[in-house]
C-alpha cells in the first residue's frame, strides 16, 4: 500500500492555496477551521482518477482546538447518555444507512490515499458492517454487563453499568476509515462522548466519515474529530482533566509512554495499545465485541430495602 505523501506547512505557497482544496475539522457537529489557521498539505495517490485536486490542505489542530472540542463534548455527554439505549441504536442505525449511501465516496477517499480499490471497498464495506454491530449492540449490553449481587440482610443489590463522561481516542493510523470508526463508535454506544484525533495518514477519509456523521441524526458534540498531528494533541488529551478516559493507538512507543504518563496525572483511565497486525480490525473476535464497549463504562451498585 502506498504512503500519503503530508507535507507540513511553512511559509503558505499562494499559487497553491488557489489549487488547493481545503477541508474542515469536525466539533459540535460543524465543520471547523483550526482556530491557530494552520494547515498541512496531503498529496493524493497517482492512482486516483477524480475532479478532487490532487493537493489538498488539511487543518492541523492546536492545543486550543483540543480545549474546545473537550468542552463541547463535555456539554453534549449529559443529553446523550439521557437518551434510551433504544433511540441511540436508532441513530447509529442511521449513521449506517448514511455511510452506505455514500459509499462510493468513501471507497473513492480511500483510494486516494493509495489504496486498491478493492481494499478500499473491503474496509469501506468492514466500517459500514461495525456501524450496524453497535447499533445492534446499544440496547443488549447492559443486561450482559450488570448483575443482582447475593447479600446477606433485607435488601438487593445491584449493579448497573453508566457511561464515564468524555473519552479520547487517538485513532490508528491505518486503517484510516475501519480504525476510525472501530474506536469511536463503541465509546458512544455506551453513552460516553468523545473527541478524536483522526489518522494523520489519511485524514480526508475521516473528513468524508464526518460528513456522514453531520447527515445523520446523532447530535453534535457526540462526536468530535481533530485532524493534525497525535503526538502534538494527544498529550493534551491525556492531561486534560475532563477526559475521563483515553483510548490511543499511536505507532510511535515514546508517544504511548508520554500519554501514559500524563494520563496519570489526574487518574485517568488509559489505554496504549501498540498497532495490530494482521487482519486485526477485520476480525469480529478482535475489531469489535462488547469488551471494547465496557472499557469505558463504570459499575455502579445501588442498594434497595426488600419492603418487609
Amino acid at each position: 500500500m502506498a504512503t500519503t505523501t503530508v507535507k507540513s506547512a511553512g511559509k503558505p505557497d499562494i499559487a497553491r492555496l488557489r489549487i488547493a482544496k481545503a477541508y474542515k475539522m469536525f466539533v459540535g457537529g460543524a465543520f471547523v477551521r483550526s482556530e491557530s489557521g494552520r494547515y498541512f498539505q496531503v498529496k493524493s495517490h497517482e492512482r486516483a482518477s477524480d475532479a478532487d485536486p490532487s493537493l489538498v490542505n488539511i487543518p492541523r489542530g492546536s492545543r486550543k482546538d483540543v480545549r474546545d472540542a473537550v468542552l463541547v463534548a463535555k456539554n453534549a455527554q449529559e443529553g446523550w447518555a439521557a437518551r434510551t439505549a433504544f433511540n441511540r441504536g436508532q441513530i447509529l442505525y442511521r449513521l449506517a444507512e448514511v455511510m452506505e449511501s455514500r459509499r462510493d465516496e468513501l471507497i473513492m477517499s480511500l483510494v486516494r490515499s493509495g489504496e486498491s480499490a478493492k481494499d478500499a471497498s473491503a474496509e469501506t464495506d468492514a466500517a459500514i458492517d461495525r456501524a450496524v454491530y453497535y447499533a445492534g449492540f446499544s440496547d443488549k449490553y447492559q443486561s450482559l454487563v450488570a448483575s443482582s449481587n447475593p447479600v446477606s440482610g433485607p435488601h438487593f443489590g445491584f449493579s448497573v453499568p453508566e457511561p464515564m463522561g468524555v473519552i479520547g481516542v487517538v485513532a490508528p493510523e491505518s486503517p484510516a476509515l475501519l480504525g476510525l470508526v472501530s474506536t469511536v463508535l463503541p465509546v458512544i454506544t455506551g453513552g460516553n462522548t468523545c473527541v478524536a484525533v483522526a489518522s494523520e495518514r489519511d485524514p480526508r477519509t475521516a473528513i468524508v466519515f464526518c460528513e456522514c456523521l453531520a447527515t445523520s441524526d446523532l447530535p453534535g458534540g457526540v462526536i468530535n474529530v481533530l485532524t493534525g498531528q497525535a503526538s502534538e494533541m494527544g498529550p493534551v488529551l491525556a492531561k486534560h482533566r475532563e477526559v475521563i478516559g483515553l483510548d490511543a493507538w499511536p505507532r510511535d512507543l515514546e508517544l504511548r509512554a508520554t500519554l501514559e504518563r500524563e494520563g496519570a496525572g489526574s487518574i485517568k483511565r488509559v489505554k496504549t495499545h501498540p498497532p495490530p497486525s494482521g487482519n486485526f480490525w477485520y476480525q469480529d473476535g478482535e475489531g469489535q465485541g462488547l469488551g471494547w464497549i465496557e472499557r469505558f463504562l463504570e459499575t455502579k451498585t445501588v442498594w434497595h430495602p426488600v419492603g418487609v
